[in-house]
């Protein structure tokens, strides 16, 4: 599609300058006292995604643009590396086992419900709706970077990702809201349960200290980030670019290649020394990446296809009542506190902005575990969103 004379912007950097502006007084916006609440109840990333949506429906930006295509290519690589190098992966492998399985039950609920929602709803749904459910279950897994990162693997629709995003935001952050009032039940649901609520302080022990240090950042550890990021990103993309595709409908494209060789890397290289990067802030370098590619995803999307959410809104209600039934139907064999059902959950739904507030809520003490676990879920998500989108597609036919 090429860019039509009529739009505002037409100049690449003019049009990248632009869409980093919006990220930047959205953030700005967020943190004011006048509309911090505001962005409490709508996040920040569904501005980032429709405020460009907006300005190329009002002939701001254009449809189609070089930025977008460079953006697309080097972006998603860049961030999901430096938050795989930035990950205390030994933190969370010394997890309490019931953490670890709670966390994991949940995952198992966001592929199973996704599959039962699809086949229920599929047939009235557009006919590469099974790309935006697999870009659902890795947001479900995860948080955002892993929905960007399916969504990009399997080429999911501008069209279809809107909607999406969409029932990410209503009905992740309803459930979200649910678990904040279900904390007041927490001791007489663990009572009827019976929980062993023993492991949760069995848990604490286990779980190591987590790296708080921050230093004001300096060139010499900006340059690092930078330079290993970009290095990175344009290596893994170069050798994804020379790898076949697999299967059909393709899960396995060049971009997917590239994912799974920085991910990787970046779970690899967070052993090394590099992870210090983390005390100079770069996973923020990383989730600043994130949502610059969102803007720019956003930027070529069809307003229109918003009017489809409607029914994405039902599945997804579908999609977490399965989710949720089964942690909760573990919690009742496994006799794991209220806690662990919702950190759980949250580990996936919700991400790293979302399962230490819910963890918090229920024991204040101990919201590192809910921070361990939604880690362990970003890094499963890459992989299960990939297996849930190969799931997607054989059920789509």
């Amino acid at each position: 599609m090429e860019m039509t004379a009529t739009t505002l912007l037409r100049d690449p950097m003019a049009i990248f300058a632009y869409l980093a502006a919006l990220v930047a007084i959205i953030h700005w916006l967020s943190e004011t006292r006048l509309l911090r609440k505001v962005f409490e109840i709508i996040p920040p990333i569904l501005f980032a995604y429709f405020l460009p949506t907006i300005s190329t429906a009002l002939g701001i930006t254009p449809v189609a643009s070089p930025a977008y295509d460079w953006m697309m290519r080097y972006l998603l690589p860049i961030a999901l590396f430096l938050l795989m190098l930035t990950v205390d992966l030994r933190s969370i492998l010394r997890l309490g086992p019931m953490a670890s399985i709670m966390m994991l039950v949940g995952t198992t609920g966001t592929l199973v419900g996704g599959a039962v929602s699809f086949l229920a709803f599929g047939r009235w749904l557009p006919d590469e709706a099974w790309k935006g459910f697999a870009a659902l279950s890795g947001s479900w897994i995860g948080g955002s970077a892993n929905m960007v990162a399916i969504a990009e693997s399997i080429g999911t629709p501008d069209s279809i990702l809107g909607p999406v995003i969409v029932v990410d935001t209503i009905v992740g952050y309803g459930w979200m809201a649910v678990l904040l009032f279900l904390s007041t039940w927490a001791s007489r649901y663990d009572r009827w349960n019976r929980s062993r609520t023993d492991v949760i302080e069995e848990t604490n022990r286990r779980l190591a200290r987590i790296d708080e240090r921050r230093h004001p950042l300096s060139l010499r550890p900006l340059a690092l980030v930078v330079g290993i990021a970009f290095a990175g990103a344009v290596l893994a993309t170069e050798v994804g670019d020379r790898l076949p595709r697999i299967g059909d409908p393709t899960i396995i494209s060049h971009t997917t290649w590239a994912v799974l060789i920085v991910v990787t890397a970046g779970l690899a290289l967070s052993f090394t020394s590099l992870r210090t990067l983390e005390e100079y802030g770069a996973s923020r370098f990383g989730y600043l990446a994130l949502y610059l590619l969102l803007s720019a995803i956003g930027a070529q999307a069809d307003l229109r296809a918003v009017f489809d959410t409607p029914l994405f809104l039902l599945a997804g209600i579908l999609w977490i009542t399965i989710h949720v039934s089964l942690l909760f139907l573990v919690s009742r064999i496994l006799r794991a506190p209220l806690f662990f059902v919702a950190t759980g959950s949250m580990a996936n739904v919700g991400g790293v902005a979302s399962a230490p507030i819910v963890a918090s809520t229920y024991h204040p003490a101990l919201a590192p575990v809910g921070l361990l676990m939604a880690v362990a879920g970003y890094i499963l998500g890459i992989y299960a969103g990939l297996l849930s989108a190969w799931i997607l597609g054989m059920l789509a036919g």
